[in-house]
Protein backbone atom coordinates (compact mmCIF):
# COMPACT_ATOMS: atom_id res chain seq x y z
CA UNK A 1 0.00 0.00 0.00
CA UNK A 2 2.94 2.20 0.75
CA UNK A 3 4.47 1.64 -2.48
CA UNK A 4 1.35 2.45 -4.33
CA UNK A 5 0.96 5.61 -2.72
CA UNK A 6 4.37 6.86 -3.35
CA UNK A 7 3.95 5.74 -7.12
CA UNK A 8 0.37 7.87 -7.16
CA UNK A 9 2.59 10.76 -5.73
CA UNK A 10 5.08 10.58 -8.30
CA UNK A 11 2.69 10.12 -11.20
CA UNK A 12 1.33 13.38 -9.73
CA UNK A 13 4.78 15.06 -9.33
CA UNK A 14 5.19 14.18 -13.12
CA UNK A 15 1.44 15.51 -14.06
CA UNK A 16 2.14 18.69 -12.50
CA UNK A 17 5.41 19.26 -13.50
CA UNK A 18 4.49 18.58 -17.03
CA UNK A 19 2.04 21.50 -16.85
CA UNK A 20 3.06 24.95 -18.50
CA UNK A 21 2.22 28.81 -18.12
CA UNK A 22 1.48 32.08 -20.45
CA UNK A 23 0.91 34.94 -18.18
CA UNK A 24 -1.57 37.79 -20.04
CA UNK A 25 -1.22 41.34 -19.11
CA UNK A 26 -4.08 43.75 -18.27
CA UNK A 27 -4.93 47.91 -17.85
CA UNK A 28 -5.72 49.40 -15.01
CA UNK A 29 -9.43 48.29 -14.44
CA UNK A 30 -9.88 46.64 -17.60
CA UNK A 31 -10.96 43.57 -18.20
CA UNK A 32 -9.78 42.96 -21.89
CA UNK A 33 -5.92 42.10 -22.46
CA UNK A 34 -3.90 45.02 -23.55
CA UNK A 35 -2.39 45.30 -27.18
CA UNK A 36 0.91 43.90 -26.22
CA UNK A 37 -0.13 40.94 -24.64
CA UNK A 38 -3.13 40.85 -27.17
CA UNK A 39 -1.09 39.86 -29.92
CA UNK A 40 1.59 37.79 -27.73
CA UNK A 41 -1.72 35.18 -26.96
CA UNK A 42 -2.44 35.59 -30.54
CA UNK A 43 0.83 34.13 -31.52
CA UNK A 44 1.09 31.58 -29.08
CA UNK A 45 -2.02 30.39 -29.60
CA UNK A 46 -0.91 29.72 -33.18
CA UNK A 47 2.00 28.07 -31.84
CA UNK A 48 0.13 25.59 -29.99
CA UNK A 49 -2.84 24.25 -31.54
CA UNK A 50 -2.34 20.89 -29.82
CA UNK A 51 -2.41 22.16 -26.42
CA UNK A 52 -4.75 21.41 -23.66
CA UNK A 53 -5.91 23.99 -21.20
CA UNK A 54 -6.72 22.65 -17.78
CA UNK A 55 -6.53 26.17 -15.56
CA UNK A 56 -6.98 29.81 -16.25
CA UNK A 57 -6.29 31.80 -13.25
CA UNK A 58 -7.25 35.68 -13.00
CA UNK A 59 -5.70 38.87 -10.68
CA UNK A 60 -5.82 42.26 -10.09
CA UNK A 61 -3.70 44.67 -8.12
CA UNK A 62 -4.92 45.82 -4.54
CA UNK A 63 -6.61 49.27 -5.62
CA UNK A 64 -9.95 49.68 -4.68
CA UNK A 65 -12.66 47.58 -3.81
CA UNK A 66 -11.52 43.93 -2.39
CA UNK A 67 -14.62 42.45 -3.58
CA UNK A 68 -14.41 44.11 -6.73
CA UNK A 69 -11.17 42.65 -8.22
CA UNK A 70 -12.54 39.06 -7.23
CA UNK A 71 -14.94 40.31 -9.78
CA UNK A 72 -12.49 41.84 -12.24
CA UNK A 73 -10.53 39.23 -11.96
CA UNK A 74 -13.41 36.60 -12.45
CA UNK A 75 -14.06 38.64 -16.00
CA UNK A 76 -10.35 38.98 -17.23
CA UNK A 77 -10.29 34.78 -16.61
CA UNK A 78 -13.67 34.54 -18.49
CA UNK A 79 -11.78 36.85 -21.32
CA UNK A 80 -9.19 34.54 -21.76
CA UNK A 81 -11.77 31.44 -21.30
CA UNK A 82 -13.09 33.08 -24.17
CA UNK A 83 -10.40 33.73 -26.57
CA UNK A 84 -9.12 30.18 -26.05
CA UNK A 85 -12.01 28.80 -26.62
CA UNK A 86 -12.71 30.51 -29.94
CA UNK A 87 -9.49 29.59 -31.24
CA UNK A 88 -10.82 26.53 -30.66
CA UNK A 89 -8.05 24.92 -28.21
CA UNK A 90 -8.76 21.95 -25.77
CA UNK A 91 -10.59 22.37 -22.58
CA UNK A 92 -12.72 19.92 -21.71
CA UNK A 93 -12.19 19.83 -17.38
CA UNK A 94 -10.37 23.75 -17.45
CA UNK A 95 -10.29 25.37 -13.71
CA UNK A 96 -11.85 28.48 -14.12
CA UNK A 97 -11.14 31.14 -10.76
CA UNK A 98 -10.93 34.68 -10.08
CA UNK A 99 -8.30 35.47 -7.12
CA UNK A 100 -9.13 39.11 -6.91
CA UNK A 101 -6.03 41.04 -5.14
CA UNK A 102 -4.98 38.00 -3.53
CA UNK A 103 -1.81 38.42 -4.85
CA UNK A 104 -1.01 41.58 -5.06
CA UNK A 105 1.79 42.95 -4.69
CA UNK A 106 0.82 46.60 -4.25
CA UNK A 107 -1.74 49.27 -5.79
CA UNK A 108 -1.40 49.58 -9.46
CA UNK A 109 1.27 47.32 -10.25
CA UNK A 110 0.49 46.78 -13.77
CA UNK A 111 2.67 42.67 -13.07
CA UNK A 112 -0.72 41.98 -10.99
CA UNK A 113 -3.17 42.93 -13.62
CA UNK A 114 -2.69 39.32 -15.32
CA UNK A 115 -4.49 36.14 -15.92
CA UNK A 116 -2.14 33.16 -15.70
CA UNK A 117 -3.25 29.99 -17.71
CA UNK A 118 -1.58 26.77 -17.44
CA UNK A 119 -1.77 24.04 -20.20
CA UNK A 120 -0.51 20.53 -20.93
CA UNK A 121 0.76 18.89 -24.17
CA UNK A 122 2.73 15.84 -25.35
CA UNK A 123 6.33 16.03 -24.92
CA UNK A 124 6.66 17.29 -28.61
CA UNK A 125 9.26 19.18 -29.98
CA UNK A 126 9.91 21.11 -33.34
CA UNK A 127 12.42 18.50 -34.13
CA UNK A 128 9.59 15.86 -33.40
CA UNK A 129 6.88 16.80 -35.35
CA UNK A 130 8.42 17.89 -38.41
CA UNK A 131 7.05 15.66 -41.41
CA UNK A 132 9.51 13.15 -43.07
CA UNK A 133 10.47 15.73 -45.92
CA UNK A 134 10.74 15.08 -49.83
CA UNK A 135 14.15 16.41 -51.56
CA UNK A 136 12.94 19.55 -52.89
CA UNK A 137 14.93 22.90 -54.65
CA UNK A 138 16.93 23.32 -50.94
CA UNK A 139 18.47 19.71 -51.29
CA UNK A 140 19.31 20.23 -54.70
CA UNK A 141 20.98 23.30 -54.52
CA UNK A 142 23.09 22.94 -51.48
CA UNK A 143 23.69 19.45 -53.88
CA UNK A 144 25.30 21.55 -57.02
CA UNK A 145 26.88 24.42 -54.62
CA UNK A 146 30.45 25.44 -54.02
CA UNK A 147 32.19 26.72 -51.61
CA UNK A 148 31.30 30.51 -50.94
CA UNK A 149 27.61 29.95 -52.69
CA UNK A 150 25.09 31.56 -50.52
CA UNK A 151 21.59 29.75 -50.77
CA UNK A 152 18.34 31.17 -49.33
CA UNK A 153 15.70 28.73 -47.12
CA UNK A 154 13.01 28.95 -49.07
CA UNK A 155 9.41 29.05 -47.28
CA UNK A 156 11.08 29.58 -43.85
CA UNK A 157 8.88 32.39 -42.42
CA UNK A 158 9.00 33.67 -38.74
CA UNK A 159 5.89 35.46 -37.07
CA UNK A 160 5.94 39.26 -37.58
CA UNK A 161 8.48 40.84 -35.59
CA UNK A 162 9.85 37.75 -34.10
CA UNK A 163 12.07 34.92 -33.92
CA UNK A 164 9.58 32.09 -33.87
CA UNK A 165 9.25 30.14 -36.49
CA UNK A 166 5.41 29.45 -38.32
CA UNK A 167 4.45 25.82 -37.84
CA UNK A 168 4.41 25.63 -41.77
CA UNK A 169 8.15 26.31 -41.95
CA UNK A 170 8.72 23.30 -40.10
CA UNK A 171 9.10 20.60 -43.17
CA UNK A 172 11.88 23.36 -44.60
CA UNK A 173 14.04 23.03 -41.50
CA UNK A 174 13.42 19.11 -41.16
CA UNK A 175 14.64 19.26 -44.63
CA UNK A 176 17.98 21.51 -43.74
CA UNK A 177 18.41 19.18 -40.60
CA UNK A 178 18.76 16.17 -43.04
CA UNK A 179 20.85 17.75 -45.52
CA UNK A 180 23.58 18.27 -42.48
CA UNK A 181 23.08 14.89 -41.37
CA UNK A 182 23.47 13.39 -44.77
CA UNK A 183 26.44 15.67 -45.39
CA UNK A 184 28.80 15.20 -42.79
CA UNK A 185 31.60 17.12 -44.04
CA UNK A 186 29.14 19.87 -44.67
CA UNK A 187 29.63 23.16 -42.85
CA UNK A 188 27.30 26.50 -43.46
CA UNK A 189 26.85 29.73 -41.74
CA UNK A 190 23.49 30.90 -41.24
CA UNK A 191 23.17 34.47 -42.60
CA UNK A 192 19.98 36.37 -41.62
CA UNK A 193 18.45 39.51 -43.50
CA UNK A 194 15.81 41.71 -42.96
CA UNK A 195 13.13 44.17 -45.23
CA UNK A 196 11.77 47.26 -44.87
CA UNK A 197 14.32 49.09 -42.26
CA UNK A 198 17.37 50.97 -42.97
CA UNK A 199 17.68 50.85 -38.94
CA UNK A 200 17.23 47.26 -37.64
CA UNK A 201 14.55 47.03 -34.50
CA UNK A 202 15.22 44.57 -31.78
CA UNK A 203 17.88 42.12 -33.87
CA UNK A 204 15.54 40.39 -35.86
CA UNK A 205 18.03 39.10 -38.18
CA UNK A 206 20.69 38.11 -35.90
CA UNK A 207 17.88 36.28 -33.49
CA UNK A 208 16.08 34.96 -36.48
CA UNK A 209 19.70 33.12 -37.64
CA UNK A 210 20.26 32.19 -34.22
CA UNK A 211 17.10 30.26 -34.07
CA UNK A 212 18.54 27.97 -37.22
CA UNK A 213 20.78 27.31 -35.46
CA UNK A 214 20.34 26.59 -32.37
CA UNK A 215 18.02 24.20 -33.76
CA UNK A 216 20.29 22.31 -35.90
CA UNK A 217 22.62 22.19 -32.59
CA UNK A 218 19.92 20.86 -30.70
CA UNK A 219 18.98 17.63 -33.16
CA UNK A 220 22.76 16.24 -33.49
CA UNK A 221 24.73 18.58 -35.66
CA UNK A 222 28.45 19.64 -33.85
CA UNK A 223 28.42 23.42 -33.58
CA UNK A 224 31.74 22.99 -35.42
CA UNK A 225 29.86 22.71 -38.71
CA UNK A 226 28.17 25.88 -37.74
CA UNK A 227 28.66 29.37 -36.99
CA UNK A 228 25.62 32.32 -37.74
CA UNK A 229 25.30 36.36 -38.12
CA UNK A 230 23.16 38.78 -39.82
CA UNK A 231 23.19 41.84 -41.91
CA UNK A 232 19.97 43.52 -41.21
CA UNK A 233 19.33 45.58 -44.24
CA UNK A 234 22.53 46.08 -45.43
CA UNK A 235 22.38 43.44 -48.20
CA UNK A 236 19.53 43.37 -49.98
CA UNK A 237 18.47 41.55 -52.89
CA UNK A 238 16.01 44.55 -53.90
CA UNK A 239 17.11 48.59 -52.74
CA UNK A 240 15.38 49.87 -50.27
CA UNK A 241 12.80 50.94 -49.88
CA UNK A 242 11.43 48.39 -51.79
CA UNK A 243 8.49 48.51 -54.69
CA UNK A 244 6.07 45.86 -53.90
CA UNK A 245 5.33 42.91 -51.80
CA UNK A 246 7.51 40.66 -53.70
CA UNK A 247 10.40 42.41 -53.03
CA UNK A 248 10.30 42.95 -49.43
CA UNK A 249 9.71 38.99 -49.03
CA UNK A 250 12.80 38.49 -51.37
CA UNK A 251 14.78 40.83 -48.83
CA UNK A 252 13.79 39.24 -45.87
CA UNK A 253 14.98 36.20 -45.62
CA UNK A 254 17.52 33.63 -44.00
CA UNK A 255 20.44 32.34 -45.91
CA UNK A 256 23.33 29.87 -45.43
CA UNK A 257 26.79 29.89 -47.13
CA UNK A 258 28.55 26.98 -47.85
CA UNK A 259 31.69 27.36 -45.84
CA UNK A 260 33.21 23.81 -46.66
CA UNK A 261 31.57 20.69 -48.31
Amino acid sequence: MKKLLLLLAFGLSLHAFSQQKFTVYFDFDIDESNRASTQTLSQWIEAHRDAEIVKIYGYADSTGDSLYNIYLSERRASYVYGQLKTAGLKMDNVEEKGFGESQSTGPRNPKDRKVVFYWEQQPVVLEKSIPEPKPSELTKMVKEARKGDKIKVPELHFYNNSDMVLPTSRPILGELLKIMQDNPLLKIDIQGHICCQIVEQNQISLKRAMAVYNFLIRNGVNKSRLSYQSFGSSRPVHPLPEKSEAEKAANRRVEIEIIEN
